[in-house]
């Protein structure tokens, strides 16, 4: 072997062996959902995206070879200048094997958007795994078996004493930067998919160009990648017809900022909105749940008005807070919470705040997390998190905020004050304890702390039945309306894009004497919830939003908006039709358990129509900023 070529070869020989056992591992994890000839094509697809990735992995090894020094008397330096940078690598790589297990676990897909997103929020990222997983004892495996990966390949560090002529050392960096470059500019990672099996596709593919891929297209032009309506007049027509609803009565002939006339009378009670973290519909026993872990909602349920097939717009709480406050489908990359210009939106909070409401968001961790606090604060929200609670006030916390009992303490605290006022007040509280390391107070429950997803399920619903049990000696109780819907579901991969079971979430509204309770069958989705509640109270107001008034919607035209981060789905008539980057275009049959699905034939090209529709409009109206909140409220 060339001598300049003896280091490189040491490490890329460490790195493809970890990414095939990595790979293999998760093949076996995944073992359920694939099928044998998935198998056999993912593994030599992997070595592909194996080889792609190494070749960026080895350019810094590559400059360093070429600069070493070239006379004899160098060779005394050389070895621990390679053993500089090969140690960190390889331990690097042992690092990202356990990672991508752990991250496998958690969303049953390769690192993506949300890892990258992760990245970013090192402090609650690092303290969840270290109180989820036994990181001591992790590292130091991991650190034993870096140093015994150095010394059983000891031979590839040992820099030959022979010069090796800058010609030599010249064209080796040459010929890896066209390698970087062609890399680069014609690999295209999203054009490569193994068939129908998401599993399969996953693990043909490797966790750090994921990574990489993921990190350069945090931010997903639409119209750069997806297919597009052409005509823009056409465009907005469409969408009016798909916004449109009989109480709503259009401002102009284009757009869809619209009045929305209810009958009344107009109430203005109390507003509670809780979203819970990570509720997957599944967990309850209102959908045949029978380990009896959400008690207090099931009766709560059964006293509401409870929306049976209602899905979340994504896999993740941003998802679910944009769904919620401002009514509109997912955007590809990352969600308007955390993007630039998305002060002073259209929302449900804007509405209420003309109402004379006090509006407040509450957060069990610190709001500066996934821009939570800046979000809020520019649209009509005061914002409170952990940090007005004393530690006297605090039973149990994580990395990710405080238990959720202790949240509802300060949320009751707070309302207290706004209700002597004599305002009404809108409240949306954010749980966090559905999440790892599923730590809770002990004695709560009878599933010991940290022991389950399940437990800390039991632990969150324990601490909203009692959170409502303690707002009944409220002043404020009968004047008040609560609504409880999920954020997201605990899990959202599936051996099909996008399986429409791992976005179903529970929903009801909660209002004794006020509300009948019902059970609400027909399809909705997240951004339908805040137009929905409203039309509950009877109140008029200038509208923006994508999603509708369930009571007034005509039948037939229910639908339900699903997405990843590059990935947008259009759910309607047992139709799931999937936009894709690069302009795909997908339309699937989802199977009753809601999990797989089989291809559509004939194809129904007006349901890939109302899907461009939907997320083509309201990315362009949101880059157009036409979203804002510039319309006064309507005179009563």
């Amino acid at each position: 072997m060339h001598k300049l070529l003896r280091p490189l070869a040491g490490l890329a020989l460490v790195f493809l062996a970890l990414a095939l056992l990595t790979r293999l591992v998760l093949m076996f994890a995944a073992r359920s959902g694939l099928e044998p000839q998935s198998v056999l094509l993912a593994l030599p697809m992997g070595l592909f995206y194996d080889l792609a990735a190494l070749v960026f992995f080895l350019l810094p090894l590559v400059l360093l070879v070429a600069c070493l020094p070239a006379r004899r008397h160098g060779a005394a330096v050389a070895s621990p200048l390679l053993m500089l940078l090969v140690t960190p690598a390889i331990a690097l790589l042992l690092f990202v094997a356990v990672a991508e297990w752990l991250f496998w676990d958690e969303f049953g897909v390769r690192f993506n958007f949300i890892a990258v997103d992760y990245l970013v929020y090192t402090n609650e990222v690092i303290g969840n795994i270290w109180q989820s997983y036994p990181m001591p004892l992790i590292l130091g495996g991991l650190s034993v078996l870096t140093l015994w990966l150095l010394f059983a390949l000891r031979r590839f560090w040992q820099r030959p004493t022979a010069a090796v002529g800058w010609r030599q050392r010249l064209l080796l960096v040459i010929g890896f930067v066209l390698l970087v470059l062609a890399d680069f500019t014609l690999f295209d990672a999203d054009r490569l998919h193994l068939g129908d099996n998401a599993y399969a596709d996953q693990l043909g593919r490797n966790g750090l160009y994921q990574l990489f891929s993921a990190y350069r297209n945090a931010e997903l032009s639409y119209h750069r990648f997806y297919p597009i309506e052409t005509d823009p007049a056409r465009l907005d027509r469409q969408l009016r017809a798909l916004v449109g609803t009989p109480e709503a009565h259009f401002q102009s002939d284009h757009g869809i900022e619209r009045d929305i006339v209810n009958p009344g009378p107009e109430r203005h009670p109390n507003i509670v909105l809780i979203s819970v973290e990570s509720l997957s519909a599944e967990f309850l026993g209102a959908f045949g749940n029978t380990q009896n872990l959400t008690p207090n909602l099931d009766r709560l349920a059964a006293q509401s008005h409870f929306f049976s097939r209602l899905y979340a717009t994504g896999n993740r709480t941003v998802r679910g807070l944009e769904a919620l406050s401002i009514g509109v489908p997912p955007s590809p990359g990352e969600a308007i919470v955390k993007r630039p210009h998305n002060q002073r939106l259209f929302s449900l909070g804007s509405v209420l705040a003309a109402k004379g409401y006090q509006n407040l968001f509450l957060y069990g961790g610190y709001s500066y997390f996934d821009n939570m606090r800046a979000f809020f604060e520019a649209n009509a929200y005061q914002v409170i998190d952990r940090t007005a609670l004393t530690a006297a006030q605090i039973h149990h916390e994580t990395i990710w905020g405080v238990a959720d009992e202790d949240l509802f303490s300060l949320a009751l605290s707070e309302f207290d004050q706004r209700a002597a006022t004599g305002r009404p007040f809108f409240g949306q509280v954010m749980t966090v304890s559905n999440h790892r390391p599923f730590t809770y107070p002990e004695g709560r429950i009878d599933i010991p702390s940290k022991s389950s997803r399940e437990g800390a399920v039991k632990y969150t619903d324990w601490a909203i039945g009692d959170f409502i049990e303690r707002t009944r000696s409220k002043p404020w109780f009968a004047n008040t309306v609560f609504l409880i819907v999920a954020d997201h579901c605990a899990a959202s991969a599936g051996r099909v894009d996008l399986p429409i079971e791992r976005y179903h979430i529970p929903a009801l509204i909660y209002w004794p004497g006020q509300v009948a309770p019902a059970r609400d069958d027909r399809l909705m989705s997240q951004i339908d919830l805040a137009p929905t509640l409203l039309g509950v109270l009877g109140m008029s107001y200038r509208s923006q939003f994508f999603g509708y008034d369930m009571a007034r919607l005509q039948p037939g035209r229910e639908r339900t908006l699903i997405a990843t981060y590059q990935q947008l789905g259009l759910f309607r008539d047992g139709v799931l039709s999937i936009l894709k980057p690069t302009r795909k275009q997908l339309q699937l049959v989802p199977s009753a358990n809601g999990l797989d699905a089989t291809p559509l034939y004939p194809p129904r090209p007006e349901l890939i129509e109302q899907a461009i529709t939907w997320y083509q409009s309201s990315s362009d109206l949101f880059d157009r900023g036409e979203l804002h909140d510039h319309a006064d409220p309507l005179p009563r």
